[in-house]
């Protein structure tokens, strides 16, 4: 059965979260504080850490820093009331996969913890990589401007230096090159990115595409690469 931690020192919130959840078919476990999470989580890994940022001792920041620093590399989920732009950035920049601002439906809420459960699978996203007529992947390098792209390796240079990117970063550059050009919808990108079934509202390609624009555009306040679409979504010029 796949296991979720819940990090929530809210009682009454956590026990509804494990009720919805197990409810689902999940094997559910609850911490209320910082470093019992990081001790639990790094002897125990589970398929899923659903993580609050308002906690006692270490805030949710905090545990993501220490489990990402002691290679843990579960799935991390930051479910919050704090819902400011700088927030969830540095929550991705740390290694989180998506990032819930409370409150949220039960229906949203489980279709985020699939949709990070199924595109944590082994198994490469369809937006990610193209296949050459054997079917083998592409392993060959990308390039914009001075950026170059070695999906194969996944590594990313700007000038010859190395640019650190996290994985959904990477992954949705990946796919925005691989359309050479054409518009990709909000709606494209969260099911071969993200990994999602159904639309979900939500700013994550939003916030995504501000770090990327930070780490790679000359000028990110005026993108030479990562254009937006208005209405569509966005298109990576090279």
């Amino acid at each position: 059965m796949t296991r979720v931690v819940i990090v929530e020192d809210n009682e009454s919130l956590a026990l509804g979260l494990a009720r919805s959840l197990e409810a689902a078919g999940y094997d559910v476990a609850v911490v209320g504080d910082g470093d019992s999470a990081v001790e639990l989580v790094r002897a125990d890994p589970p398929s899923l850490l659903l993580l609050d940022l308002s906690l006692p001792g270490r805030d949710g920041f905090g545990v993501l820093r220490a489990l990402r620093e002691h290679g843990v590399h579960t799935p991390v989920l930051i479910l919050s009331a704090r819902g400011q732009e700088a927030e969830k950035v540095q929550g991705f920049r740390l290694g989180a996969d998506d990032y819930v601002v409370k409150p949220v439906g039960v229906l949203e809420l489980l279709a985020r913890v699939e949709a990070i459960l199924r595109r944590s699978e082994p198994r490469r996203s369809p937006g990610v990589a193209t296949a050459d007529a054997s079917g083998t992947p592409d392993p060959r390098p990308l390039h914009f401007g001075d950026v170059t792209v070695d999906p194969a390796r996944r590594v990313v240079t700007k000038g010859g230096a190395d640019v650190e990117l996290t994985p959904r970063e990477f992954d949705l550059l990946v796919c925005l090159l691989r359309r050479d050009g054409a518009a990709v919808a909000r709606e494209t990108l969260l099911t071969e990115v993200w990994g999602y079934k159904v639309p979900v509202p939500t700013r994550t390609i939003d916030t995504h595409v501000s770090t990327l624009r930070g780490k790679l555009e000359d000028d990110p306040s005026r993108p030479r690469h990562v254009v937006t679409v208005r209405k569509v979504g966005y298109r990576l010029d090279r």
